[in-house]
């Protein structure tokens, strides 16, 4: 009934990580994919496996899985049916290094999605995401550099990030 097709004969496969995440979508997996992939710089179908034959449950051609990367990452995702859902319990943390791909990044995912507080939104594919800069690892971590208390009020007065505002809170001179 099915049988696996690499989408790209001439990509080279990396060993198989031992650990990834799946999706596992109500429907929608094979847009999800394909709009994830056209998104981030990088990212690629590694394979997919599709059915061959008709006379199933599902038509042929459909896609049953999909591996592909993004980030380095590698994910799997398939359609389980109406009983699969996502929650805000997982998320997929997208690190921008400048306003512009962080701007970017946050409509695309936001276009039919909910934008939500903190950097985090919820994309059309009900799946949760952080969209951050960069440098706030470090001006959350490192509170000898600059003021990390400033930095956590100014976000968490932000839904999408705003890198100026959350550098301006962090070079403060602190109390």
């Amino acid at each position: 009934m099915a049988k696996q097709r690499t989408k790209k004969p001439s990509v080279k496969r990396t060993p198989v990580q031992r650990i990834r995440p799946c999706l596992t979508f109500s429907s929608g997996a094979e847009e999800a994919v394909n709009f994830y992939v056209s998104l981030f710089k990088g990212a690629r179908i590694i394979d997919e496996m599709r059915v061959e034959e008709a006379g199933g449950p599902i038509p042929k051609g459909a896609l049953l899985h999909a591996t592909f990367e993004m980030g380095g990452q590698e994910y799997t995702a398939f359609d389980g049916g109406p009983s699969f859902s996502f929650s805000q319990g997982f998320s997929l943390v997208a690190t921008c290094k400048t306003q512009k791909e962080l701007d970017h990044i946050w409509k695309e995912l936001c276009d039919g999605g909910t934008p939500g507080p903190c950097g985090w939104l919820t994309d059309k594919f009900g799946v949760a995401w952080q969209v951050v800069p960069e440098a706030l690892g470090q001006m959350m971590s490192d509170p000898d550099g600059g003021d990390s208390a400033a930095v956590m009020e100014a976000l968490l007065k932000m839904g999408k990030l705003d890198i100026k505002t959350l550098e301006k809170a962090y070079k403060r001179p602190q109390a």
